[in-house]
């Protein structure tokens, strides 16, 4: 099975995803990107858009013993994502969730203050919002910044991501309107294996992004 061609980096793969959304005729308000490394993606499908740039937030769970293997995630207003089947595998019972839940609200809560800072989050009432990342491999967190937009009045939810397996992506159609999925590999090892580029995003930099005028 032949590999699918990787992305120099996340400016070239969000340039190929805001191309992708344009020929779909996706009528756009305004771009959400889940940071940090998916703000160099949301800066080029924002600018590939014409529309505004801001964050959607969330933590993910990690597993007792395990911070890495995700039980759940939660987003910034406390939107929680559970992935039930983690949670019974590993003996994570519900006093340890709630309690890693409150500890991960408040570090999400963190990061918007400091890459929003005193800019008031962007309207989402009546809004087709493009929620992006640079890939997907639980989607964890990714969940859960779709369950903090369903408590919203947005019109139409629309994920997009260059790359993400193809059981995630499936689940990602339950909660989103739409999905624009540039790769979608059965053999899955990580969203960085579809990269030649792929460094640490930095605050700072992240916040760079942020910033810029579209």
């Amino acid at each position: 099975m032949s590999t699918p061609p990787r992305f120099a980096d996340r400016t070239d793969a969000g340039e190929r995803l805001g191309e992708a959304i344009r020929e779909r005729e996706i009528d756009a308000d305004l771009v959400l990107a889940v940071p940090r490394g998916g703000l160099p993606i949301g800066r080029a499908v924002a600018d590939a858009l014409d529309v505004p740039l801001d964050i959607v937030v969330a933590s993910k769970i990690g597993a007792p013993g395990n911070p890495e293997y995700a039980v759940g995630a939660v987003a910034s207003d406390g939107s929680v994502w559970r992935n039930e089947s983690a949670i019974r595998g590993t003996g994570a019972d519900e006093v340890y969730f709630q309690r890693e839940r409150e500890t991960e609200m408040a570090v999400a809560r963190r990061k918007v203050d400091r890459y929003r800072g005193d800019r008031p989050a962007l309207d989402v009432t009546g809004r087709t919002v493009v929620v992006v990342d640079d890939g997907v491999a639980t989607g964890s967190t990714l969940m859960a910044c779709l369950r903090m937009l369903e408590n919203t009045d947005v019109a139409r939810i629309v994920v997009a991501v260059p790359v993400g397996p193809p059981d995630t992506i499936r689940e990602l159609r339950g909660l989103a309107d739409e999905v624009v999925c540039l790769q979608t590999p059965s053999r899955f090892s990580g969203v960085g294996a579809f990269y030649a580029r792929f460094d640490q995003v930095s605050d700072a930099e992240a916040m760079a992004y942020l910033e810029a005028e579209p």
